[in-house]
């Protein structure tokens, strides 16, 4: 599901209630990309992703945000991983409350990372803009297909229960 060009955000918070696939070389996220690359190519224009995790560590959570400043090439990425043993054998609600003045992730309600924004400017902060999202299963890939893909795993799901979204109200 990708919603460029149909619905874009810009602060809230979005739920997503989901069982992730099973399976090495899957590669399941879900995650928010700009619609605009106001600051440039990727990664300075941002990316957040809400979740990631791939088949050869089903246990194992990843959620990042990459940013000109911070980002996975320069291995200083904003990010946590949580190990979450029941990933891919039961729903759980991922989610991220976005504002002008940080992300925050939780799952089932547990806060599991903060990226505050630290005023030092869109280098390290461009989620100032609105982004799209996308719910995806890739296969194999850079990360996901590491140790290669196992064919006998397909057909292949994430199930998504839903995506919830709610506008940030100011005060």
């Amino acid at each position: 599901m990708v919603t460029k060009g149909k619905a874009s955000f810009q602060y809230g918070r979005f739920e997503i209630r989901a069982k992730l696939s099973d399976g090495k070389g899957l590669w399941p996220a879900i995650w928010m990309m700009p619609v605009k690359e106001s600051y440039g190519d990727w990664p300075a224009s941002g990316e957040i992703d809400i979740m990631e995790q791939v088949g050869y560590q089903p246990d194992s959570i990843h959620i990042s945000t990459h940013t000109r400043e911070r980002n996975w090439m320069k291995g200083n990425q904003g990010t946590a991983v949580v190990q979450l043993k029941t990933a891919t054998s039961e729903f759980h609600i991922y989610r991220l409350d976005w504002t002008p003045e940080g992300l925050k992730c939780f799952i089932d309600n547990k806060q599991v990372f903060d990226y505050p924004n630290t005023h030092q400017g869109e280098g390290y902060y461009p989620f100032d803009q609105p982004f799209y999202m996308i719910l995806n299963v890739a296969v194999g890939g850079f990360w996901g297909g590491k140790y290669g893909v196992d064919d006998n795993i397909f057909p292949a799901t994430m199930q998504v229960d839903y995506v919830r979204v709610f506008k940030l109200i100011k005060k």
